[in-house]
């Protein structure tokens, strides 16, 4: 199962790292560029507005129906055709209560239009992902990798010929940026339908209400869990743009969006990993395999780089900044990535941790630590935004993912009874010490940053490889024997 996970992890991460990375810090930050700040802002505090309420798409079926298609592969073609059914009465479900809360916290025209656009692109996005759950747990991880990056690649294709023929600042609008996106889904949505379709081995759809109803029981767990992290990972953007005055609260969720680009973009490999893990850990416990290397093996390969990319934007985040943008805003959008970048230390290992628990079904623990985050989160950006903007943001959110983290491997090691590894602990702090007080001398000498980065990325790792985080030897006999 470690080389399966390995040889698949290369597959998912080739094709991601050649697609992703150049949408989110291409694409995407060429349209905010050249929409504005405040234009782009605004679509940001929407579009994180609609991830709010995301939950109802989807009430945990594509978590649930991972794991299950994962254990038990016939039940694809039993179940395939009903649960389509179901998606579609929770996309109505969706799109109806987006749209009225929409109109309870006072949008306006401009606002609703962009909403609207926006709710259907995610509609399409949940029938993608519900359509590569069932990929994933078939275990066909190399169609789902081509699958993972092919509404990206559309969109690129569209978003460069619309940035190339309109260079003049202000000629781009950030509606054609949203009508690319829809393009990319629904020719994404055709081409997955089409090949689950063939293994499915389904024809129409089926209304069966009794099988709704033992579907959203078995799910809404996972519902829980998702919705509950959802607010305290998403909810930053609308509550700055909402919570501050005229135009600056388009402007501090601007900074914001700039500010976590490079996070959502790191976060991409994280979610990656889980997404391969997911159906290996639910396999493997259903087999009562031990789990116990996977989940060292994948700790080691995410979380070790986590703590160099963490560490180097922290000392270059200005650096990286006057990089990506151009305008007054690059100093507060710094100061801003580099406490954003920090969290994403917290992700990683909560992607490995939190999905081991989630494929064990400690569902219950998950959705208390969850719920605790979210409270910890809102009560934080209530109180930090109106004094700090999106810095305050930003604090709420490290706070949180950190507490959240250490709460999910206490779980795991109180279920699961692993062998704790000292010398493991010991070289993790080591290894963590070190790379701080690597980059707290070298970043002030007087060579090119990028330069600097690359050669603290090239200490970092021989001294992870020499502290034994990462065994060569292990990665050789997982490919030699499995």
């Amino acid at each position: 199962m470690q080389k399966k996970f390995i040889t698949n992890l290369a597959i998912v991460l080739s094709l991601n790292l050649l697609i992703k990375p150049f949408w989110i810090l291409g694409i995407d930050r060429q349209v905010q560029n050249a929409v504005g700040l405040n234009h782009y802002g605004l679509y940001y505090s929407i579009f994180m507005f609609s991830s709010l309420l995301n939950i109802l798409l989807d009430l945990g079926i594509i978590n649930f129906n991972n794991k299950n298609i994962a254990q038990n592969n016939h039940l694809l073609s039993k179940h395939f055709a009903s649960i389509a059914m179901l998606k579609f009465l929770l996309a109505g479900l969706f799109a109806i209560v987006t749209l009225l809360v929409g109109l309870m916290v006072r949008y306006d025209f401009i606002e609703m239009k962009l909403l609207i656009m926006i709710v259907f692109n995610q509609i399409l996005l949940s029938f993608i992902m519900y359509l590569r759950s069932n990929l994933a747990g078939l275990h066909l991880f190399k169609t789902d990798s081509v699958i993972s990056v092919l509404d990206r690649l559309i969109m690129i294709v569209i978003c460069e010929f619309l940035l190339v023929t309109h260079k003049e600042p202000g000629s781009f609008d950030i509606l054609w940026f949203i009508y690319a996106q829809t393009v990319g889904y629904i020719l994404t949505v055709i081409i997955t339908l089409v090949i689950v379709l063939d293994k499915a081995k389904v024809r129409k759809l089926k209304w069966r209400w009794p099988f709704f109803m033992m579907i959203l029981k078995k799910s809404y767990p996972f519902a829980v869990l998702v919705l509950l992290m959802t607010f305290y990972t998403s909810i930053s953007g609308p509550m700055i743009e909402r919570m501050l005055s005229g135009d600056e609260g388009a402007r501090q969720s601007g900074i914001y969006a700039s500010a976590n680009r490079l996070l959502d973009a790191s976060n991409m490999i994280a979610f990656l990993f889980a997404g391969l893990l997911l159906p290996m850990f639910a396999r493997m416990i259903k087999l009562k395999d031990s789990v116990e290397q996977l989940v060292s093996l994948s700790f080691s390969l995410l979380v070790i780089p986590a703590i160099v990319v963490a560490s180097c934007s922290y000392f270059y985040s200005a650096d990286i900044m006057s990089l990506l943008y151009q305008g007054q805003h690059v100093e507060e959008s710094a100061s801003v990535f580099r406490i954003l970048m920090c969290c994403f230390v917290p992700i990683a290992s909560a992607y490995i941790f939190g999905t081991l628990l989630t494929a064990n079904g400690n569902l219950k623990q998950l959705n208390i630590m969850a719920s605790t985050g979210m409270v910890l989160n809102i009560v934080i950006n209530l109180t930090l935004i109106p004094k700090l903007g999106a810095l305050g943001a930003a604090i709420a959110g490290i706070i949180t993912q950190f507490l959240m983290a250490f709460a999910q491997v206490f779980m795991v090691q109180a279920v699961f009874k692993f062998h704790v590894n000292y010398r493991l602990i010991a070289s993790l702090i080591v290894f963590t010490a070190a790379i701080i007080g690597i980059n707290y001398f070298i970043s002030p000498m007087h060579h090119n940053w990028i330069l600097k980065i690359v050669i603290t990325a090239g200490i970092s790792f021989a001294l992870a490889f020499a502290l034994r985080l990462i065994s060569v030897r292990n990665i050789y006999r997982i490919f030699k024997y499995g």
